[in-house]
């Protein structure tokens, strides 16, 4: 029978999530990228999903270990990135622990390896507790390059460095979308452009201005930063397009920051809710990803595409 959480206890989770993932950002930062050595895993279809460094399976033992007691204390599961890899390849029963808990922590214990591994930005640490039902409670990024950090429980709305994340108000002239490398090779990039364009034009914008290089984690939370923004992945046929650890934090915060208009977007592209514990795979591809700055934007999304 599942067990709720109530809000103090949330909290006390929230809590040594922060800490988890600032500890671990920190020892991302200090790393030295000159010894960095590579490996590739049989993990979705293109390089940034393959790349997986010392550091990333250094980074995730720091998280697991820093929240080793509130596991045990709250009886959750853990899936991580890189042990999920592990226990595929090993046939591990660790890895059904997320349908037969109420809750269990999601971490992406560096996000953007790509990015951190050619020496630039846009990598981050990611830590989500998701119920059972597939819905992510906690959310906690942090950015150890710029040292921000978001974070979010479900119903008490979203906070960069412990303030309340609010949009920046402006006046923007494009629209800001945010996306991954893959993006350019989807086969139906031609027309997505279009349908970026166009809602623009809607919008009464001058031009659609891409932004590419970070994590599907910095991609989400750089969308919060714009008053007319999104990030898209659309559905392919293909594993890939990002795993679950991708999007439980910032689902979560997303869902949590207020607009002028109402609240930030995040949801399948078709308007329905992110599947963040589906037993048939943690891949997305199956039906893409939207985050928006407002609900406009991601309307106008979901109806053309």
């Amino acid at each position: 029978m599942n067990q709720k959480l109530s809000l103090e206890q949330l909290q006390i989770l929230c809590d040594a999530a922060i800490k988890a993932a600032q500890e671990a950002g920190e020892y991302i930062e200090q790393f030295d990228r000159r010894n960095l050595q590579r490996i590739f895993k049989n993990a979705g279809s293109s390089e940034a999903s393959q790349i997986v460094t010392e550091v990333d399976l250094a980074s995730e033992e720091i998280i697991r270990q820093r929240l080793y007691e509130s596991s045990k204390h709250f009886d959750t599961a853990f899936v991580g990135e890189e042990s999920s890899q592990s226990s595929r390849e090993n046939n591990c029963s660790k890895t059904n622990e997320r349908f037969e808990k109420s809750y269990f922590w999601c971490v992406d214990p560096l996000d953007g390896t790509l990015a951190f591994a050619k020496g630039h930005s846009g990598y981050a640490v990611s830590v989500a507790l998701v119920e059972q039902s597939g819905k992510s409670v906690i959310g906690v990024v942090y950015d150890p390059t710029h040292q921000v950090l978001y974070h979010a429980i479900e119903g008490q709305g979203s906070f960069r460095n412990l303030t309340p994340l609010e949009q920046t108000v402006e006046t923007p002239k494009s629209l800001m979308v945010y996306a991954d490398a893959s993006f350019k090779t989807h086969e139906k990039y031609e027309p997505a452009i279009r349908v970026l364009e166009s809602c623009a034009q809607t919008l009464d914008l001058n031009s659609v201005k891409f932004v590419y290089g970070s994590g599907a984690v910095m991609n989400a939370c750089q969308v919060l930063e714009s008053s007319h923004a999104c990030y898209l992945k659309l559905p392919k046929k293909e594993d890939g397009g990002g795993s679950i650890w991708d999007y439980a934090a910032t689902a979560c915060i997303v869902r949590e920051t207020r607009t002028e208009t109402g609240t930030a977007w995040v949801s399948n592209v078709f308007g329905q809710s992110l599947e963040l514990n589906r037993r048939e795979s943690t891949f997305m591809n199956h039906q893409g990803v939207i985050f928006a700055s407002n609900k406009q934007i991601a309307q106008f999304l979901i109806d053309a595409l």
